[in-house]
């Protein structure tokens, strides 16, 4: 029997999951370029629409994105009309995103996008309702 080799490619978790989820990008390009966004930009509007009006740290969190990151993705949407970035009355040091009606109007256009991407993909919808289970079940290790 060959010597299992900790160091070799086939044997990682990482690297399916690196490789699966830059092609899954990938494929969302064409989708995306006639809205005029980026996958991450995608995925912040995404959660704004399902909830508006949440602070940037809270966003953040969602999309496990730093602030370096997560600051001029939303100056681009805020500069394409979609969002608005305000001071919170409450506490001024925290800065609440809204989705303007631009914004809101952009969700009616990509609605389709997440079932095209499910026909890329050649699993069922149930092996993709265990793939995404077990993921979120790796994201939870992490924090």
């Amino acid at each position: 029997m060959e010597d299992y080799n900790p160091l070799a490619l086939e044997n990682q978790l990482c690297f399916p999951l690196y490789a699966a989820s830059k092609e899954l990008t990938r494929q969302y390009k064409p989708l995306l370029d006639p809205l005029g966004l980026t996958y991450t930009q995608y995925v912040a509007m995404m959660a704004l629409w399902e909830r508006d009006g949440i602070t940037v740290g809270e966003l953040g969190a969602k999309l496990y994105l730093d602030s370096a990151t997560l600051t001029p993705l939303l100056k681009r949407l805020e500069s394409h009309g979609y969002v608005r970035r305000e001071r919170s009355k409450e506490d001024e040091r925290s800065v609440i995103v809204t989705l303007t009606d631009e914004g809101h109007d952009l969700r009616k256009k990509a609605v389709d996008v997440p079932f095209c991407m499910a026909g890329c993909l050649k699993i069922t919808p149930e092996e993709a309702i265990q793939l995404k289970t077990l993921l979120s079940k790796v994201l939870q290790s992490f924090g």
